[in-house]
């Protein structure tokens, strides 16, 4: 089967096993801006006291006019072009902050609209392009308190700020004579000798606003902006409602014989994680992060605590309480169905796929459907496989046969890896220490992109655990900074996702990008160096593919840097960068044991690799139910239905195998219901890996592997620099010579392949 990758319109802009949040930010309303948006909120305390002391002070009421003294609406001071001021941020200064940089915005978006001169490039959408940086900035600190530092009143800012920014946004693209400009532009002479990039940017511009309801009566505008309003206030319940489940839930073990099966490493990260929540000490805590309770299900000999771990984790916002989400979700998505047909779409799916390779919802599902039934053929063999080493136990043990479940999924698929392998991951974790790992990431990017990574002390910090780097070019060139935030907390929504601070740009004036990593990795005690799962291990290369994609951006115009490319092309450039953790190169530097420093022995290496495809049935299926249910849902016509039965419906209706669930579950799925990012779109993760899997072969192919010089400058210069100037399938074909073929993602899969021919 050959996929033809194609890009049509749309407006917004993680690896199989979705590991990443990457978020559609709000930043320019008509710009494909993957930056986190969730927003913040109050107290009287600096950020570092805020963090220290959990402050609890409820909301007040900022002032309308902050006379601009606020050190968030100015511009970012320090070296490397400014920096985020984290250290003299006041929390309690957000909503006048926000309030204030809306209104300069607002007279920025004037200026322009009531220009007398005729509409240009420069005038008016280079003008827009520059407009709203004052905001930019605030958002940025903003963001990354509600996602990093949610404590205290920051959830009711949060609510305070959500619709007013969405309120602006609409006012932006609703303004009739900004609108008549950049139809002027795009209709006009000018455009026809532009530069291709040129030629992009207005066309998506003005698509964008059409799009987004520039062309609807007063009456559609407004009852458009009102749908718009009450979305945001209703993403910020969800996301609030899943944070707050995460921190509520957690499974307490006094007796040290339940520890049973589990890795020192897990046990102490049990340990620390307890301290965290009770000083008194002498108790595990299994917290409900999948980061605490992916190694729990896979190692724990207690099947009646795997089981209460397991029911926590995935009934998060079902419960029927003040924290439910299934009424948030209805409410969602009857205003998401509205909002399609007042834009003259027949579903949301129909609005959301205008600007992506798919193209359309049928074509997403098709591929989806490719893959479905040799996932779930393969998870019919592992699961017999579990049953046969779980009745072997029962027997050998002179206990009562079980029936696999959920909760004993990951537990016996280890045992069955372990048997057909000889392969236990918990030899494998000693030699991942988080540290080694993160310098070997960064010379990756040495490596295969000449990229230079120096630590930047200096640079403020928003919380302790959070540490900067400067990166150069190979000639000692800044090219921008990135932080890394890797560790779980209060506050801290779950999962791993990288942000921008700053998108890079050549103009109308040279800006450098500022991007981070943030993670959920367990903190060790201060004695022990953390020690990371290979499923982890990959997450961080993941997410740092994501923050290469922003940090080697070269073009011109912010609208186009980066990762705001269509978003089924969004995930390509980090599931690459997955492919560079098991090479030799990498694992006999850095995979070093953190008691011998001796490296990973090649027969564990060799296991490893033997066993890529092992259990890629269970992956499959748990992230493909996701996208279904997800698709599916957003296709319906009508939408006034109770969620929990949709998602048993669609799931009966496919053949989910009945001993597993969905990777995310409605009521806690972040990526659909706290914002607009990845509403009929979780589809991308498997579109972008079949891109990724094509790619990888052409690395295992060239003569130097996945070091190879002419391709990785090919890969750099065609796909990750390159971000929105050219479409999505043109960039894949400049690097690939030709359209993807989907038999690699089947054969790297260990998928049949001859029926897809």
């Amino acid at each position: 089967m050959s996929l033809s990758p194609r890009s049509s319109d749309a407006v917004f802009g993680k690896t199989q096993s979705a590991r990443i949040a990457l978020a559609t930010g709000s930043q320019r309303p008509w710009a494909n801006s993957p930056r986190l948006i969730l927003l913040t909120v109050l107290t009287c305390l600096p950020v570092a006291s805020f963090v220290a002391s959990h402050a609890q002070a409820p909301p007040s009421s900022p002032p309308k006019d902050m006379n601009d003294t606020s050190v968030m609406l100015k511009p970012w001071p320090g070296q490397f072009g400014g920096v985020p001021p984290w250290d003299a941020v006041r929390v309690d200064e957000f909503v006048g902050a926000i309030e204030s940089a809306i209104r300069a915005e607002q007279k920025e978006i004037e200026a322009i609209a009531s220009n007398p001169a005729p509409a240009t490039f420069e005038n008016t959408i280079l003008a827009l392009e520059a407009a709203g940086e004052t905001l930019d900035r605030v958002e940025t600190l903003l963001d990354v308190h509600t996602s990093g530092l949610s404590l205290g009143p920051i959830p009711d800012i949060e609510r305070v700020v959500a619709p007013q920014l969405s309120q602006h946004a609409d006012s932006i693209v609703q303004n009739r004579q900004l609108f008549a400009r950049i139809e002027a532009v795009y209709h006009g002479e000018e455009l026809q000798s532009a530069p291709a990039a040129q030629q992009r940017l207005v066309e998506e511009l003005y698509r964008s606003f059409v799009r987004r309801g520039a062309q609807l009566d007063d009456d559609e505008q407004a009852e458009l902006s009102r749908i718009n309003m009450r979305l945001a206030s209703l993403f910020t319940d969800f996301n609030q409602h899943v944070l707050e489940d995460e921190k509520r839930f957690v499974t307490w073990i006094d007796d040290p014989a339940d520890l049973a099966g589990l890795p020192d490493s897990t046990i102490a990260a049990m340990a620390a994680a307890a301290t965290q929540r009770d000083s008194a000490g002498g108790r595990w805590a299994v917290t409900n992060t999948r980061s605490s309770v992916d190694p729990f299900l896979t190692n724990a000999d207690h099947r009646g605590l795997r089981e209460q771990v397991w029911r926590n984790f995935y009934s998060r916002c079902d419960h029927g309480d003040e924290f439910d989400n299934n009424a948030v979700i209805r409410e969602i998505l009857n205003l998401r169905l509205a909002r399609a047909k007042l834009l003259g779409y027949a579903t949301h799916a129909d609005w959301r796929m205008q600007r992506t390779m798919a193209g359309t919802p049928d074509a997403a599902m098709a591929l989806m459907m490719e893959v479905w039934p040799k996932a779930v053929a393969r998870v019919a063999e592992e699961v017999a496989d579990m049953q046969r080493v779980a009745d072997r136990e029962a027997e050998l043990g002179g206990r009562e046969p079980i029936r696999i479940e959920a909760w004993d999924y990951l537990y016996y698929a280890e045992k069955v890896r372990q048997e057909k392998y000889e392969l236990d991951f918990n030899q494998v974790e000693p030699y991942l220490q988080l540290e080694k790992l993160t310098e070997a990431m960064m010379w990756v990017g040495q490596e295969v992109f000449e990229l230079r990574f120096a630590p930047a002390p200096d640079v403020p910090v928003y919380h302790p655990d959070v540490r900067v780097w400067k990166v150069n070019d190979r000639e000692g060139g800044h090219v921008g900074l990135f932080y890394l935030d890797p560790y779980a907390r209060q506050g801290k929504r779950s999962g791993a996702w990288m942000s921008e601070y700053r998108p890079q740009r050549r103009l109308p004036t040279i800006q450098s990008p500022i991007v981070s990593n943030n993670s959920n990795f367990v903190k060790p005690s201060s004695d022990q160096p953390a020690l990371i799962s290979w499923d982890d291990a990959t997450t961080l290369f993941h997410e740092f593919g994501h923050a290469l994609h922003g940090l080697l951006s070269a073009v011109d115009y912010p609208s186009q840097a980066g990762t705001r490319v269509v978003r089924d092309y969004v995930e390509f450039p980090s599931q690459i960068l997955e492919h560079w953790l098991p090479t030799d190169e990498v694992l006999q530097r850095f995979a070093l044991h953190h008691q011998t420093g001796e490296p990973l022995p090649p027969e564990l290496v060799t296991k490893i690799l033997e066993a890529s495809k092992f259990n890629q049935g269970f992956a499959t299926v748990e992230y493909l139910a996701s996208a279904i249910v997800d698709m599916k849902l957003h296709m319906l016509d009508q939408v006034d239905i109770d969620p929990a039965e949709f998602e048993r419906q669609t799931l009966a209706a496919i053949g989910m195998p009945r001993e597993m669930v969905m990777r995310h579950r409605l009521p806690h799925f972040s990526h659909l219901f706290s914002s607009d990012s990845y509403s009929a779109g979780y589809y991308s993760y498997l579109w972008s890996d079949a891109l990724t899997a094509d790619a990888a072969e052409a690395f295992e192919q060239a003569p130097g592997g996945y070091f190879d010089r002419d391709l990785a400058n090919k890969l750099r210069t065609r796909v990750f620099s390159v971000g929105d100037t050219i479409d999505a399938g043109e960039s894949f074909r400049q690097f690939r010579g030709r359209d993807v073929d989907t038999s690699a993602l089947l054969r790297k899969r260990g998928f049949p392949v001859a029926d897809s021919q």
